[in-house]
């Protein structure tokens, strides 16, 4: 009895051993390979995807609160039109002459 149960726990270990080494070394045949870059780029599509979805959804809140200030009659909240009202700031300074049209 005892040998059968050891023969049963070698045989289990065997094909759990035999099963590993067959995926990894599908893994490294071409069409393995193949399978595993467009698992990858199927990941990096669907991040950009993402992305492009936050930021439109930002894109579209941050448009909403303009118009909801502009139909209250209210100014439009600027964050950099003091910068562009100070006479010390101004194209110049960041563009040298030389880069002007």
């Amino acid at each position: 009895m005892r040998r059968l149960f050891w023969l049963g726990i070698g045989l289990a270990v065997g094909v759990l051993v035999v099963r590993k080494a067959t995926r990894t070394a599908q893994a490294y045949t071409p069409a393995g390979i193949a399978s595993g870059l467009s698992e990858s780029a199927g990941g990096l599509v669907e991040s950009v995807r993402g992305f492009v979805e936050d930021v439109r959804a930002g894109m579209a809140e941050r448009e909403q609160e303009i118009h909801e200030a502009f139909a209250r009659g209210e100014a439009y909240d600027d964050q950099f039109a003091e910068l562009r009202e100070d006479p010390r700031i101004g194209d110049r300074e960041i563009f040298p002459e030389e880069h002007q049209r």
